[in-house]
């Protein structure tokens, strides 16, 4: 090759790698086979793939500089005949890349890392649900090893450096190909990428750094919460590899079936029957409250001894079977404030079995009332969707 190598690139002879770099991936941008088909075009290709090679190499630089055969009298063959070309150097020049000199990998993985989140499931009363509650909870996860403080390596050694990668934590591999030689980094097998091996693991955590432990926890339940809710634990999940930071633990919110009341968001419904002549004269009655449930636990609220443990429900006289009362402000806190509605549907129990004499007086009511032969009142009802679209087509 005739030609200065510093002219072929067009760079002047103390041009330093970056600039080096940049004229070769501009070249090759330009005359690049795939790109310029032109016979000349490839030719020139090749003289800059190769001045690229020599001046890209410090140690055949110098031996450019100072007069010598920098290919060691191999012949001035094309690309592909023994140019050393990192694939990395290639994929550059058409969609850039960083480093001096040629492609540079991730380097060294760490070997300590954040631990996952953990998730729990909590049943709790309605009451607690409501009105919030503290419960003690034990969970099993992962700690950092207390014997080696998470580092992994036995008491009194440390991890080192991997002598396969030189602490890299990555290894080249070279392969030929059209192109020349292809030089790709891979993980070091040696260290797993780490950069490092343990050479003596702690005994305690076999060199994870954690070991797995079943502690206590206190979990504060805000008042308002449901079924499905996460109350977030920060920094109490899985402590990570190495003994890294822990993440986060999650306690999903599972209520359970109340004897008396039905949570619909924050409503509470519930039904209570009456007997038939209580639903026709009328009565007063007594019914518990959820806060009754708090009086019950002293885990719940606020263990408040005012609070109304009971309310009076009046059933006013005709009152019919399905009427709903609704009291405000008697059922579920919200998470943001304010509260729900009590909602109570009224029951008539009809009686099934009558002795003589009350079936005597009852005989005696409907007749007084003309009710012993009753046609019973038909009243209009929701039609199916069969019959709407019935009707739909009738009307056509």
């Amino acid at each position: 090759m005739s030609q200065d190598l510093y002219e072929i690139l067009g760079v002047s002879q103390d041009a330093d790698a970056a600039a080096i770099k940049k004229a070769y991936r501009r070249l090759a941008r330009e005359h690049h086979p795939d790109v310029n088909p032109d016979p000349a075009s490839k030719e020139k290709f090749s003289e800059v793939s190769r001045a690229y090679e020599v001046l890209s190499d410090p140690q055949k630089r110098a031996a450019y500089d100072r007069g010598g055969d920098p290919f060691g009298g191999a012949g001035a063959g094309g690309f592909g005949q023994g140019a050393g070309f990192s694939f990395t150097d290639i994929m550059d020049a058409f969609f850039g890349g960083g480093g001096q000199g040629g492609g540079q990998g991730r380097g060294p993985r760490p070997r300590v890392r954040r631990g996952q989140d953990a998730l729990i499931r909590l049943e709790v009363e309605l009451a607690e649900a409501a009105f919030g509650t503290t419960r003690e909870i034990k969970v099993d996860t992962a700690v950092r090893c207390t014997a080696c403080g998470g580092e992994g390596a036995a008491p009194g050694s440390h991890p080192q450096p991997c002598e396969t990668c030189r602490g890299q934590g990555e290894v080249a591999h070279v392969q030929r190909s059209f192109l020349g030689e292809i030089r790709t980094l891979r993980p070091c097998a040696a260290c797993r990428g780490f950069g490092t091996v343990i050479p003596d693991p702690c005994r305690e955590c076999s060199g994870d750094g954690r070991v797995r432990s079943r502690r206590p926890l206190t979990v504060k339940i805000p008042a308002g919460v449901d079924t499905g809710t996460r109350v977030q634990l920060t920094e109490q999940g899985e402590v990570g590899p190495g003994g890294g930071p822990a993440g986060d633990l999650y306690v999903e919110i599972h209520v359970a079936d109340h004897a008396v009341f039905k949570r619909h968001g924050n409503d509470l419904h519930c039904t209570v029957s009456v007997p038939m002549t209580a639903a026709a004269l009328g009565t007063q009655l007594t019914l518990p409250t959820l806060e009754a449930d708090v009086l019950a636990n002293k885990d719940i609220g606020d263990t408040q001894t005012d609070l109304e443990t009971d309310f009076e429900l009046e059933v006013k006289p005709g009152t019919q079977s399905g009427h709903e009362q609704v009291l405000r402000g008697r059922g579920v806190p919200g998470l943001r404030g304010g509260r729900g509605d009590l909602v109570v549907t009224v029951a008539v129990d009809t009686p099934t079995r009558l002795d003589p004499r009350q079936e005597e007086l009852l005989r005696e009511l409907a007749a007084i009332r003309g009710e012993e032969s009753p046609e019973g009142t038909v009243k209009p009802g929701t039609k199916s969707v069969f019959g709407r679209l019935r009707d739909a087509f009738n009307t056509h």
